[in-house]
């Protein structure tokens, strides 16, 4: 390729990358990140429910644990899929069709007189809410300038935050105010059906995609909104771009690309970050709520403890954004995997209520940080062609942990109690956190258009 040719092939990820942070900027990311705080406030709610109706409608502790773990199975198959899907339809597009299939099976769960009816809706949630959460952060992270690509992602994932604590505050406010509480706090959660519409009609396909599918005058339209923002003057001959060789272009090409010579290593470290932060994460978070139940603590007061653990996610996040622009991707997100380990092996040994608070809100920190971080170097692994499924699959394989981890916390709580749970969780953060040592650190470099 001549060096006329890629100064062509690069003309629009320059212009993209030499912006400041503009309104449209800022729209994409609100946009992106109400829809991310909407998706946490439905995985919150989740663990309120669970430790609600395991007292309402009598149920067994490996009932609970399949509802959380359907919705899990739905997340895996969502993820896988929703990242092919966004490379061959759009970001855009996927984004708002994921929003809108949870949103109407969250409020169609208010209705539900039992089980095995709430346990396949659970699935459909898992669907949407799976394919969302990786289209999302690829969308974002190609209209992000790359000296702050990092810590934007970071920040629309500490939406999350956002949507838990709402999550905490419908768990401690509606939940136990009666015995339907756990019926109004799904309705809430259909509010992302009408949010779909929004994202479908407000907000611009991503620019490196649409080049990317030989869309040139609807990306040069995307790039000069954000110029026009920005009050930068568009280049007065840039023409039509070369677009560099896809390094992948069809569904099988995209699937073994990832297991190339050039993306094996990254791709075998990635999804293993993804499958132990996910065990221990969902492991933990999903179970808080029933933990300190069984533990004595009556419902409104367990509840009162989670939001109080749950509001430290904001401070987390806050120091991975800065952080992870200073450190770099890798360090950062090894330091907060070490100090997620740490913090689980504290809670687990927590006895007083002010230590559980302490030590819980010490890995909400962590461990918060930690997925910003991850969310912010998962889709700089990849060329755009097969970014979002990467991305997906990567969640993909962390949601089989999601499955699993609800399904094995009742063994483990038998066989050692809370201390030897939360010496499980630590081992695998540890585990994530030298494999997070084997990803690229793309800190201020421009993505890969390929």
């Amino acid at each position: 390729m001549t060096d006329a040719g890629t100064r062509a092939t690069s003309t629009l990820s320059e212009r993209l990358d030499r912006l400041p942070f503009t309104r449209v900027h800022l729209r994409v990311l609100t946009g992106s990140g109400i829809g991310w705080a909407l998706d946490a406030m439905d995985v919150g709610l989740i663990s309120f429910i669970i430790a609600a109706l395991a007292a309402q409608w009598s149920l067994a502790p490996s009932e609970t644990a399949w509802i959380a773990s359907i919705g899990f199975v739905g997340m895996a198959v969502g993820a896988s899929v929703g990242g092919l899907l966004a490379d061959r339809f759009g970001r855009r597009q996927v984004f708002a069709l994921t929003l809108l299939v949870y949103g109407l099976a969250t409020g169609a769960s208010a209705l539900v007189g039992g089980l095995a009816a709430l346990l396949v809706l659970r699935f459909l949630v898992g669907l949407g809410l799976g394919a969302e959460l990786p289209v999302a952060s690829t969308y974002v992270s190609e209209f992000a300038p790359a000296r702050m690509r990092g810590r934007l992602i970071v920040i629309l994932e500490a939406f999350w935050a956002v949507g838990w604590t709402l999550a905490a505050l419908i768990g401690y406010f509606v939940i136990p105010a009666s015995d339907d509480g756990w019926r109004w706090a799904f309705a809430l959660g259909a509010i992302p059906a009408l949010y779909a519409l929004i994202v479908r009609w407000g907000l611009p396909e991503s620019a490196r995609w649409l080049e990317r599918r030989g869309r040139f005058t609807q990306a040069e339209s995307v790039v000069r909104r954000f110029e026009d923002a920005a009050g930068v003057e568009a280049p007065s001959a840039a023409g039509r771009p070369t677009t560099p060789p896809a390094t992948a272009t069809s569904l099988r090409e995209r699937l073994g690309a990832l297991w190339s010579r050039e993306f094996r290593v990254r791709t075998a470290c990635l999804w293993l970050v993804w499958f132990c932060v996910n065990f221990s994460y969902y492991g933990a978070f999903i179970w808080i709520p029933s933990i300190l139940v069984a533990q004595g603590y009556d419902l409104v007061r367990s509840f009162g403890f989670t939001l109080v653990i749950t509001l430290a996610q904001l401070p987390g996040y806050a120091a991975a954004a800065w952080l992870i622009e200073v450190w770099g991707r890798r360090a950062t997100l090894s330091v907060f995997l070490v100090g997620s380990a740490v913090s689980a092996i504290f809670f687990g040994t927590a006895g007083s209520p002010g230590t559980i608070i302490a030590a819980g809100m010490a890995l909400s920190f962590f461990n918060l940080g930690a997925w910003g971080a991850l969310y912010a170097v998962t889709p700089e692994m990849y060329p755009t062609s097969l970014r979002a499924t990467g991305s997906g699959w990567a969640a993909g394989v962390g949601r089989i942990a999601s499955i699993v981890a609800p399904l094995v916390v009742p063994s483990l709580l038998l066989a050692g109690g809370v201390p030897v749970l939360f010496v499980v969780f630590a081992a695998f953060f540890a585990v994530a956190a030298g494999a997070a040592w084997g990803l690229l650190d793309r800190r201020g470099v421009a993505l890969d258009d390929r």
